[in-house]
């Protein structure tokens, strides 16, 4: 369900896109927006992983420079039926973790400093197991994909806002000013809010795996209690950015008490998230 839920999501942003450029410049503006999207879509196939690992100066270990966490990434690959991803530790106190890469075989891992000193090694491959499951179901470009999209309509949201304040758009054109007023209003808030309900479909869907993943779902849901603890006392994490907020398990921008929920949020409520993988656990404990 969470999987059609997303391919209709993608479907209405592209349609958005189609939308916006039609309003500001008729048929050719749409045509224009498409081949936008199609390019946004294949520049973030290529080249996604590389820019977001180094603009958080994650910096790749091998076996023996983190026994232990490649140790940890091995083994789940193997119970994920993975290709061994590329691992990379980010110097920041803040327990978090998130996974990029196009596709398996081009796939990373990245974990924090702080992560590694707050949570023990089952708690650790709890939420990795998560990140694999966003690997093995290719979140990572839907995610990137999306968040592109929700940009590049932003910004000609504002195109279109000082073209109308400067008056070099012709209100008549393409709608009028209820034309003009829902593409600097309204398409921006329906991308970001189609943008946040694709993370969240992705969310749910990586824990369930990433449970099965790790062999308990009870690593994971500790993990997660303990990380959102830090979220709510903690300073956000100073590397973050909004374009890539929706890669982490939990939002590195935002103390958990001021996020906004449901429609609003990159991640599902933590506290729903728990709850979920404690059934699993008693689901698994039942069928064994």
């Amino acid at each position: 369900m969470n999987i059609f839920k997303t391919a209709i999501l993608m479907a209405l942003m592209t349609g958005l896109m189609v939308a916006v450029g039609r309003m500001i410049g008729g048929s050719t503006g749409a045509m224009v927006m498409l081949v936008i999207a199609i390019g946004m879509n294949f520049f973030s196939y290529w080249f996604s992983d590389s820019i977001v690992l180094k603009s958080y100066n994650a910096r790749e270990v091998s076996e023996a420079d983190a026994p232990q966490l490649y140790g940890i990434v091995e083994k789940l690959a193997k119970n994920a039926d993975l290709p061994m991803p590329r691992v990379y530790v980010i110097d920041s106190d803040v327990p978090n973790a998130f996974a990029t890469g196009r596709n398996p075989s081009n796939a990373a891992v990245a974990v924090t400093t702080g992560i590694m000193k707050a949570l023990d090694a089952n708690e650790i491959s709890g939420v990795l197991g998560h990140e694999l499951a966003h690997v093995k179901h290719r979140d990572i470009l839907i995610g990137t994909i999306a968040a592109a999209m929700a940009g590049v309509i932003s910004m000609v949201a504002d195109i279109v806002q000082w073209g109308a304040i400067f008056g070099t758009r012709d209100s008549e054109d393409n709608g009028g000013w209820i034309g003009t007023l829902a593409t600097i209003i309204i398409a921006p808030l329906a991308a970001t809010l189609i943008q946040l309900a694709v993370s969240r479909s992705r969310e749910y869907d990586a824990d369930k795996t990433g449970g099965e993943i790790c062999g308990n779902p009870m690593y994971l849901a500790n993990a997660l209690e303990k990380i959102e603890y830090y979220a709510s006392h903690a300073a956000p994490m100073k590397q973050a950015g909004t374009a890539t907020a929706h890669m982490f398990i939990v939002n590195p921008l935002e103390n958990s008490k001021k996020t906004l929920k449901n429609l609003f949020s990159t991640h599902p409520d933590t506290d729903d998230r728990i709850a979920r993988l404690r059934e699993q656990a008693r689901d698994m404990r039942l069928l064994n």
